[in-house]
């Protein structure tokens, strides 16, 4: 199926080829429903949408109904599985395909599941691969451009989106959880008969007296009369907003203030969101997979003030993706970062040199130089084991961005294993090594 398509992908013109494709996966949903028996309709499904923070949203969600005694079933970009026993996942794809998808819930059903949580794409919902799931409630975490390689224009982009909450409308609760800080709230509140907000400002459920550390985040939650005490060990201003989309989900569940408390401050962490390093090494090492303008803004400003010394990026941009967001990601690091380290993250058949010079010409726009605070090392291991040597002090540290939690990384012959964290280790103890070398010399 795979090698057919990508035949079919060759012989019809790209642009109808987008045209068509829809109605492939469409009928692909359709016959995985059927071979496996419709599973959704015999449980409740929570769809989670929105360009960042879907893959923490869903798992928090997850870990707040688990911890409160629900039978729940997760399918996210990291992870899937039932209840603690979830297994990581290593493709590059938010959302499966449908015989996939429909396989999980079947075997979701068969181990007695009777909440699923699912992480939807905006290729998902535009390719019908969704179809035959009747999701009840919608959560928005929030929108920006994205994808736009694909979808061609935002508004398409914000249509696909928008296709969960049509879908939540017509089952269940029919009910959608906005993001009232986003611009576009309105415009996924207005397709469901019912909405609640969360937010950082005016809204339902609002966060308020928020207080930040580069380790966790505590904020009491008010919805009404009620109030809640939070505790986010993953940090992040933005991860206070994704929290409060769980908080608002429990509320409408019925679940105790307790439970609410409990659940969200049970989620400890999330493959490869910012995500910590230890090595032996005295400075900081952070893995991330942000990878948007708006990623890399949020995730620089809480990293920044954190960080007393200075602040070493290690990114690229997928090849085959959105062209225009590369300069962008440059500009935005070269305004937080006191140097960066340009390197491949997907190449795929682009070329992966002029992908770099691209970025590094937003770094310049920020006033990075050339050689002096800009450096292009292609090879993503190479990069890694050149930016911890960028370090000086114990105040300083280093972040690489992009990757996150993905066991592969695609080049111009296919897929290679990959590792993050695993070669920051690698790579912080080579330089350890090395020291000890240098030392046992003098």
């Amino acid at each position: 199926m795979k090698y057919f398509r990508k035949l079919i992908k060759l012989l019809i013109p790209r642009g109808l080829f987008r045209k068509v494709e829809p109605y492939g996966h469409l009928i692909e949903a359709v016959l995985a429903n059927i071979r496996y028996g419709f599973p959704a309709r015999n449980m409740q499904v929570i769809g989670v949408t929105g360009t960042n923070g879907k893959t923490t949203t869903t798992l928090m969600i997850h870990k707040l109904l688990s911890s409160a005694g629900y039978r729940v079933g997760v399918l996210s970009t990291v992870a899937v599985g039932v209840g603690e026993d979830i297994v990581p996942r290593t493709k590059h794809m938010t959302t499966d395909k449908p015989s996939i998808l429909q396989r999980h819930l079947r075997d979701f059903k068969k181990a007695g599941v009777g909440w699923v949580i699912v992480e939807v794409s905006s290729h998902s919902l535009a390719q019908h691969r969704v179809w035959g799931i009747p999701f009840e409630i919608a959560v928005l975490t929030n929108i920006t451009e994205d994808h736009l390689d694909y979808h061609g224009t935002f508004e398409r982009y914000l249509r696909a989106k928008r296709r969960l909450f049509k879908i939540a409308a017509r089952h269940g609760r029919r009910l959608g959880i906005v993001n009232a800080d986003d611009s576009n709230s309105d415009r996924f509140a207005d397709a469901v008969p019912l909405h609640v907000s969360y937010g950082l400002k005016q809204a339902e459920v609002q966060a308020e007296n928020i207080k930040t550390s580069i380790t966790h985040s505590t904020y009491t939650a008010k919805a009404g009369r009620n109030q809640y005490k939070i505790r986010v060990n993953i940090p992040g201003k933005f991860n206070v907003s994704n929290s409060l989309a769980a908080v608002a989900v429990g509320r409408e569940l019925g679940l105790s203030r307790s439970q609410i408390e409990k659940g969200i401050a049970s989620l400890s962490s999330v493959a490869g969101r910012m995500q910590t390093v230890h090595a032996g090494q005295k400075f900081g090492v952070m893995v991330d997979f942000a990878s948007t303008p708006d990623g890399f803004e949020k995730f620089f400003e809480t990293v920044r003030p954190q960080v007393k010394g200075k602040l070493v990026a290690v990114f690229g941009s997928a090849g085959e993706r959105d062209k225009a967001k590369r300069s962008q990601q440059g500009e935005i690091a070269g305004k937080y970062a006191g140097e960066v380290v340009l390197t491949e993250e997907d190449d795929r058949s682009e070329d992966g040199h002029k992908i770099l010079e691209k970025i590094a010409a937003g770094a310049q726009k920020a006033g990075l130089k050339l050689d002096k605070t800009i450096h292009l090392v292609h090879n993503r291991e190479e990069a890694i084991g050149f930016a911890l040597t960028r370090v000086s002090t114990d105040k300083d540290m280093v972040v690489l961005l992009g990757k996150g939690h993905e066991k592969t990384i695609e080049r111009f012959d296919g897929e290679h294993p990959w590792d993050e964290v695993g070669m920051a280790v690698h790579a912080l103890e080579a330089l350890q090594q090395a020291k000890k070398a240098t030392k046992s010399k003098d």
